[in-house]
């Protein structure tokens, strides 16, 4: 790292430069598995033209550029693998414009989703994409996010309708505009989106918004077997009918969030379900629901009607993680995804199952079930290397079975660095197309180099 540039960023932005050992040590390091990779400095722009000027500065030196949003990411997308400059983007958090009339809103990028709901909260809207943690928009972009709402309205591939980037030469581009549909030239937006910030820096969103529904009704579920879940789910998509949540957890898994998060549920496999629609509806969806789960031998269903108890039971959800982690203390872990076409979910979740069975390793599962994407945490111990690669194997098993079945590698986390072998696999020469993308667009290989694929190979 060149005393220059150093000195170019100190005079462009002052005390928003930081060299701290632990401000680095905090900006390498996201929710996986994957060691600490700190940058050599963190930058906090206010602006989409500070931000420019900081990659000008960078290109100019030849200096990696990593973007920071949350620090959620579950691949390793924001270790500074090869040092650099890490963007800090929770600066950039203003809410541009939220347009009530066209159900859409302009953001920052460092806004986050909990941000934004709060900012909403006056108008009868709100945007779903729910992956659980409080992740930032750009960051949710640039991973092409998901969660758990996915199931009815769509990932942020469906939802994004433009983004403001700025590329590896310090040009700052839009990429459209805010109509719902377009026949104008290359769908750059797309490009960017899923692009874990490796041809440019996403400064600005704007996203689809939608109604909140009149009724709202969640539900859980417990079933004799995971295939009985798997296969009640199945039947309830291609029924047709608008549920818009379902998700998956298995009897490890539900043991772990009965204890931390204090559900009154039994340790079997379980569906969580949620109802969005007029009361009249909301009614109709519940009672099919439970006739398909009676078929499957599912138990009764334990409602939560209020926002309180609904909230609860979705924070259990996205706390798996961390429940999991209390099934073995002092275990790291490590959470990876696969997603197939729903009619293949069931046989892929319990080939995995097996594998994880007859292995020497504790794991659990939870799934999006509803479009065919699950999870699963590996509890490791991190004075065992045996167990990181036994977790290894099953995880490239898993990521086999899952192309085999026209699916794919990871259906949210994204490809980071920890997914990288897995897309020869999956693209063969059409993965020659993104290396020679990458080249025209980032020719020195400074946009979060080390990540999705090395360019030079």
């Amino acid at each position: 790292m060149s005393d220059s540039l150093l000195e170019a960023l100190i005079n462009l932005l002052g005390e928003r430069v930081s060299t701290a050992a632990v401000v680095l040590a905090y900006h390498g390091k996201d929710e996986s598995h994957h060691a600490t990779a700190p940058p050599d400095i963190v930058v906090f722009p206010e602006s989409s033209e500070e931000v420019a000027t900081i990659v000008r500065l960078c290109a100019e030196a030849q200096t990696p550029i990593i973007p920071f949003g949350a620090g959620t990411s579950l691949e390793g997308g924001i270790s500074a693998v090869h040092g650099g400059v890490c963007i800090d983007m929770t600066r950039m958090n203003r809410i541009i414009q939220i347009n009530v009339d066209d159900l859409d809103v302009t953001v920052e990028a460092g806004v986050t989703r909990k941000q934004l709901n709060t900012d909403l909260r006056d108008t009868g809207l709100f945007f779903p994409i729910d992956p659980g943690a409080d992740a930032t928009l750009g960051g949710m972009a640039s991973t092409r996010a998901s969660g758990t709402n996915a199931v009815r309205y769509g990932t942020m591939r469906e939802n994004v309708l433009n983004v403001k980037a700025v590329l590896a030469d310090g040009r700052l581009i839009q990429t459209g505009g805010r109509a719902r549909k377009s026949a104008a030239g290359y769908d750059l937006t797309r490009m960017f989106v899923g692009a874990e910030g490796t041809l440019g820096v996403i400064t600005e969103v704007t996203v689809r918004l939608y109604g909140v529904p009149e009724a709202i009704s969640a539900a859980v579920c417990g079933f004799p077997s995971i295939d009985a879940a798997v296969r009640c789910c199945m039947l309830t998509i291609q029924s047709g009918i608008p549920v818009a949540r379902v998700e998956l957890l298995d009897s490890a898994q539900m043991r772990a969030c009965i204890q931390y998060s204090d559900l009154d549920s039994e340790p079997v496999p379980t569906l969580f379900f949620e109802f969005h629609g007029s009361q009249a509806s909301v009614r109709e969806q519940a009672a099919t629901v439970q006739d398909i789960a009676a078929d499957f031998g599912g138990g009764d269903f334990q409602w939560a009607d209020r926002t309180e108890d609904r909230n609860k039971l979705w924070q259990a959800r996205h706390d798996a993680l961390y429940a999991a982690l209390t099934l073995k203390p002092g275990a790291r872990a490590w959470s990876t995804d696969v997603c197939v076409p729903i009619s293949r979910l069931a046989d892929c979740i319990e080939e995995t199952r097996s594998d994880i069975e007859t292995s020497s390793l504790t794991a659990t599962m939870v799934g999006h079930v509803g479009d065919g994407n699950f999870h699963v945490i590996f509890l490791l111990d991190p004075d065992r290397p045996q167990d990181f690669t036994e977790a290894q194997r099953i995880n490239d098993r898993m990521v086999t079975r899952a192309i085999a079945m026209d699916g794919t590698c990871t259906g949210e986390h994204g490809v980071g660095m920890g997914k990288q072998h897995c897309l020869v696999q999956e693209f063969g020469d059409a993965l020659s197309i993104m290396r020679d993308l990458k080249r025209t667009l980032d020719p020195l290989n400074i946009m979060n180099p080390g990540k999705i694929f090395t360019v030079g190979s």
